[in-house]
């Protein structure tokens, strides 16, 4: 189970995480996980490219480590680069000595002040220990692109109903997600430039 858009109520609660960036104009943020993957980021930075859109990529240690050049593509183009661990793992299953060495080691590679936990989730011991030096960074807006379930049509219209100023959303670089990503991805940049919107990168400095 996960939220198409992110109840107001999380917000309050979890207090360390970042959901949105508010009071930024007509700004979106659209973020990407568990890339860097050879067959999928350069079709997304190309999209990015003819919308002139900054993203945010949250990339996994060891897809860095198999494809080095895509981080320097990714660096060159204006991007931001975010700590999504060496390998995708659940939080809530691992023991936080075992989590944090995971992150610490995606960190040798990338060196970034942004992280996104896999799948949302993290103990409290690793919040604690994780805000130190990052910050945490969840999303406003997941329209399920890595969701069999969900069409590439219904995928788009999530996206484009529940994004509004200051939203966060969340696509996947990964082979579950390509079909619906690629597809609402340009269709996605196309109706909110039409409105007047840009796409910045998430960077420390702002938050």
């Amino acid at each position: 189970m996960y939220f198409v858009k992110t109840p107001r109520i999380f917000q309050s609660i979890f207090k360390d995480y970042i959901w949105e960036i508010p009071d930024t104009g007509k700004t979106i943020y659209v973020t990407f996980d568990d890339g860097p993957h050879l067959g999928i980021t350069p079709q997304v930075l190309g999209i990015l490219d003819g919308y002139n859109a900054k993203a945010t990529f949250f990339v996994l240690g060891e897809n860095v480590a198999e494809h080095p050049g895509l981080i320097e593509q990714i660096k060159s183009r204006g991007h931001s680069i975010g700590n999504h661990a060496f390998s995708h793992l659940n939080g809530w299953e691992q023991p936080t000595d075992n989590y944090i060495k995971s992150v610490e080691k995606a960190d040798q590679l990338i060196s970034t002040h942004l992280f996104r936990p896999p799948f949302g989730k993290l103990k409290k011991s690793q919040v604690r220990k994780l805000k130190k030096h990052y910050d945490l960074i969840l999303w406003t807006v997941m329209p399920g692109d890595f969701d069999k379930k969900t069409s590439k049509e219904k995928c788009l219209k999530r996206a484009v109903k529940n994004t509004k100023e200051g939203s966060i959303i969340v696509f996947h670089e990964n082979n579950k997600a390509r079909e619906n990503m690629l597809f609402t991805l340009p269709l996605f940049l196309e109706h909110f430039s039409e409105q007047g919107f840009v796409f910045k990168a998430i960077k420390s400095e702002m938050l």
